[in-house]
């Protein structure tokens, strides 16, 4: 007779044996496959995958406002957003900083309900996330809830977005967090020559003055309150919706919080287009407590309806777009170590033209040096066609990664609600990647050649010039006044508070 160790032991063994007998027999068939010994021996299907379109999930409210309903009900939570016709462009003179404030205390400084802090309170009572903002060019409003506290989130919601409190207190604390900011305006590197770029590119009044002690200290609550009034309204209105939701549901809740609101007709002004053309030449910004440079170099791009689009994509994406597989990264990055990264963006701008920019940082000797290889590569894409290898990984990097775009149903709502604000041809995500396909190495040299322009270039360095302007002793044939035939004209910093430039010596 066993023991009840032994017949434990035995019970045991047999589970084990039985058990790896069912995981075997349970064994998904793509754990069945042969293991390929090298991964340039992996094979997959071929990815299909048709966008949604967005005129199925478009609504229109009686008052005409657009909604963009997609549904998922894989969790119990509701994202609602509202994109409003509005922007810091639309600023009155002399109150630089008003749309920003409006579009922050909106959130922050409570509605004729509650007051900031109880307002605080109910959102967070509900694990609820509720914010604004106004931008450029639009603002925005959005939660996210439970899909059980939707009603009374909606009543949160659109007491924010129509009955704003401005509570005088938060709007005090507002304004003092922007001077503390004005005072840190030439501390980072990565600001100025943000600044100072958008300057080169645009002149120096283009769409709104930068914000300044005076400005912001002149702006009062009744400021917010007449910028509220005059864009905020039905008139001005997409939402997306997304999450677990119904369009049954949501769409009368939509109907009945902005019934007695009036939707305005008059059209908003529209995005002025800049005048001032940029100035071929190298810019130099002193920084002498910083031990690398920071490179800016480019001109302007071009339109997103330009019918070369595609293949200026694909173009950026090869000399300095693609990350590690980009030709830029492989030289300055992995071939002669002179940074850490290095990327180009084509600007396709949606109102105006965009830019063409290259930037990264190196150390203060190698910046020269690292600047003529980027120029040496805009040269070499100009002049002579780009791999079938380059082509292929760049062409299949964006097919293969188009799917992104619809990861979430806030996302596919997002993108939706953009097409439609900035009036985006309805075809443009149905025939992308075909598009995409369609570009061949003779389109990317021939955009190359009438889109990249050297000798247009402006180029823009920010850091210890005395170390910068002495070079690599290494490569002394390297020198910033070789990059280009232009002026070299040096950028003083400008008090942070008045944003006035130092004259000239």
């Amino acid at each position: 007779m066993s023991s009840p160790r032994r017949r434990s032991r035995l019970t045991v063994s047999q589970g084990l044996v039985l058990t790896l007998g069912l995981a075997a027999w349970s064994m998904p068939v793509w754990a069945q496959v042969p293991i390929a010994s090298h991964p340039s021996g992996l094979t997959f299907d071929s990815l299909e995958f048709e966008p949604p379109v967005a005129d199925e999930y478009r609504h229109t409210l009686s008052n005409g406002v657009v909604v963009f309903v997609v549904e998922d009900h894989t969790l119990p939570l509701v994202n609602v957003g509202v994109t409003i016709r509005t922007g810091s462009y639309l600023e009155p003179p002399g109150k630089t900083g008003v749309a920003g404030l409006t579009g922050g205390q909106l959130r922050a400084g409570g509605t004729a309900k509650f007051t900031a802090s109880e307002f605080d309170d109910e959102v967070a009572f509900l694990a609820a996330q509720i914010g604004s903002s106004i931008g450029g060019t639009s603002g925005s409003a959005r939660f996210n809830c439970l899909t059980k506290d939707l009603n009374v989130t909606l009543e949160l919601f659109f007491g924010m977005l129509r009955h704003p409190r401005f509570e005088q207190a938060r709007l005090d604390l507002a304004k003092r967090r922007s001077l503390q900011g004005m005072q840190r305006r030439n501390d980072s590197t990565a600001g100025i020559e943000r600044r100072e770029w958008a300057r080169l590119m645009r002149g120096e009044h283009f769409s709104t003055e930068p914000t300044t002690r005076q400005s912001i200290e002149s702006i009062t609550r009744e400021d917010l309150i007449a910028f509220h009034r005059r864009y905020y309204h039905p008139g001005g209105f997409i939402f997306a919706v997304s999450g677990d939701v119904t369009p049954e549901e949501i769409l009368p809740e939509l109907e009945a919080w902005m019934a007695d609101w009036p939707a305005e007709t008059a059209s908003v002004p529209p995005v002025p287009v800049p005048s001032d053309a940029p100035s071929p030449g190298i810019y130099l910004v002193d920084k002498a407590d910083v031990n690398q440079g920071r490179v800016a170099i480019g001109h302007l791009g071009t339109g997103r309806d330009n019918p070369n689009r595609h293949a200026l994509i694909i173009m950026n994406d090869i000399l300095g777009g693609g990350g590690f597989s980009s030709r830029l990264m492989s030289r300055i990055r992995s071939d002669e170590g002179l940074a850490y990264s290095v990327y180009t963006r084509f600007g396709l701008g949606t109102y105006y033209d965009g830019v063409f920019r290259t930037g990264f940082q190196s150390r203060s000797e190698t910046v020269a040096r690292a600047s003529s290889i980027v120029i040496e590569e805009i040269e070499r894409i100009r002049s002579e066609p780009v791999s079938e290898a380059e082509l292929r990984i760049s062409k299949t990097s964006f097919i293969e990664t188009f799917t992104r775009n619809f990861s979430s149903t806030s996302s596919t709502a997002s993108l939706f609600v953009a097409n439609e604000y900035t009036g985006r041809d309805s075809e443009y995500l149905a025939r992308y990647r075909d598009r995409i396909n369609a570009v061949s190495g003779d389109d990317v040299l021939r955009v190359a050649r009438e889109y990249l322009k050297p000798n247009e270039l402006v180029i823009l360095v920010v850091g210890d010039l005395s170390t910068i302007e002495q070079g690599d002793p290494d490569n002394p044939e390297y020198s910033l006044d070789s990059l280009s035939d232009g002026p070299i004209t040096r950028i003083p910093l400008p008090d942070p508070y008045t944003m006035e430039y130092p004259a000239q010596p």
